[in-house]
């Protein structure tokens, strides 16, 4: 079980990236060990590697600075990265007789909640691997700050998610958050405020991962599950074939996954409209039809966490989510408190009153989450095994959150490769004098192509 929030507390601290080359050594033989016996991980495989080994190259020169923004598709991809840099990168040099200076390594951004659910033992790893935090949802100055020293003056490159989280797809890249693009802009007024020669460029990274046999038994074995939990018989339905959807077993599993959707959907629409009064739109009056249905059904869970903290219901799922979980945190991690260990026992009893409420609403938004890149057509325009595991996991995470448990502990649905694609630099130098005309505009355009640049590293 998921565990519940435990009332208030003090404001959530910066951590300050403090880079030990000793914990590095450590992690470099962690890791491997890691991948191999906890996740799927078999293989990982890269392309145009020459691309950020010549970008390193110049980096130790003096000549660059740069950004690495991967593709966040899984919580597996500091395995595949940290393989890149620590371990491809060096042996593409050797094989070109080219020196690089030791350590190979990177500063990273993190989302300053992955501690609160994955352990507080990552407040001492992360930031001992040079990590820096920040906090979504928020103007979060502190981490910005660490975040634009890193990028300006970092011992190594900057590598950070435009994604901003995971989104559980190989092949629908999630909004990208503005914040990238801006960074990489104030690293180039540092750059020529201290009258320095350096180019910035930020540099696409794709990651896809790929099932290295179509495990179908497995799929189906979760779907009986997942139709357990939800109380539907796991008996072939009949009269409801799946229209062209091949190959075979994919054609067999594929109504039994439409129809859990659909019985889901139907669970959480009544669920919001007996319990918090809301009332659908006609738009997603179809049974059938999952691609009105479900946006309809975000937006109702979105709003009643909303309504409760008094939040405009305005821009993308990804911003409302934000938004809301900021929110949240403000209510648990007391600012406005100045001592909470000083509160009277009526008065802390309030403030934890306050926590776990705040707590419960966030459910909404974390409900929200695990379908914000969710389609309705995604198997369909594209009938593979890869895009068929994808949505029964999401399904699987949705229906785990429901239950009260961790969907961090996910079902394996087979042993996977990962493909890492280098894409091409995107050089901000030249976009410079544009942003000093236009800082919004030019922001929204490097935001757009960096966008345009991923979908092309995981095209294919």
């Amino acid at each position: 079980m998921i565990k519940s929030i435990d009332g208030a507390h003090p404001p959530l601290e910066f951590i300050p990236p403090n880079f030990n080359p000793v914990m590095l050594q450590v992690a470099k033989f962690v890791m491997p060990l890691w991948r191999k016996f906890r996740t799927p991980i078999t293989q990982i495989q890269t392309e145009n590697v020459e691309q950020l080994l010549e970008l390193y190259q110049q980096f130790q020169g003096e000549k660059v600075r740069f950004m690495m923004a991967f593709r966040h598709p899984s919580t597996y991809d500091p395995f595949p990265i940290a393989h890149l840099i620590w371990q491809e990168v060096p042996q593409v040099a050797r094989s070109k007789n080219i020196a690089l200076a030791s350590p190979m390594h990177f500063h990273f951004m993190y989302d300053r909640g992955i501690p609160l659910w994955a352990g507080k033992w990552l407040e001492y790893l992360l930031p001992k691997l040079g990590g820096t935090p920040i906090v979504r949802g928020k103007i979060d100055r502190q981490g910005l700050r660490s975040a634009r020293e890193l990028f300006a003056k970092g011992q190594f490159p900057l590598a950070a998610s435009p994604e901003g989280g995971t989104n559980g797809h190989n092949e629908i890249i999630s909004p990208l958050e503005p914040g990238i693009a801006q960074l990489a802009f104030w690293c180039m007024e540092d750059v020529q405020k201290e009258n320095r020669g350096d180019r910035v460029a930020i540099l696409p990274i794709g990651i896809r991962y790929k099932y290295e046999k179509e495990e179908w038994d497995a799929v189906a074995a979760l779907l009986t599950q997942m139709e357990l939990d939800c109380g539907l018989s796991s008996l072939p339905i009949p009269g409801e074939p799946a229209g062209n959807i091949s190959p075979p077993s994919l054609s067999s599993l594929y109504p039994r996954l439409i129809r859990l959707g659909q019985h889901l959907l139907s669970l959480m629409e009544d669920f919001y409209r007996r319990f918090y009064h809301r009332t659908l739109p006609d738009t997603a009056g179809d049974p059938q039809d999952l691609t009105t249905r479900l946006p309809a059904l975000l937006d109702m869970a979105l709003q009643v966490a909303e309504e409760y903290f008094k939040l405009p219901s305005k821009g993308t799922v990804i911003d409302r989510c934000r938004r809301l979980e900021q929110a949240g945190w403000d209510r648990i991690y007391r600012e406005d408190i100045e001592n909470i260990e000083a509160l009277s026992p009526l008065e802390r009893g309030l403030a934890d009153r306050v926590a776990e409420e705040a707590n419960l609403r966030m459910w909404h938004m974390r409900l929200v989450e695990c379908f914000v890149a969710v389609t309705g057509q995604y198997v369909r325009e594209k009938p593979t095994f890869e895009r068929f595991a994808e949505t029964t996991l999401l399904v699987w995470d949705t229906i785990a959150r429901i239950k009260g448990e961790r969907p961090s502990s996910r079902p394996e649905l087979g042993k996977q490769s990962v493909q890492l694609t280098i894409g091409e630099p995107i050089w901000v130098s030249d976009r410079y004098d544009s942003y000093k005309t236009s800082r919004r505009s030019a922001i929204a355009d490097l935001t757009q192509d960096l966008r345009s640049a991923l979908e092309q590293t995981i095209a294919g």
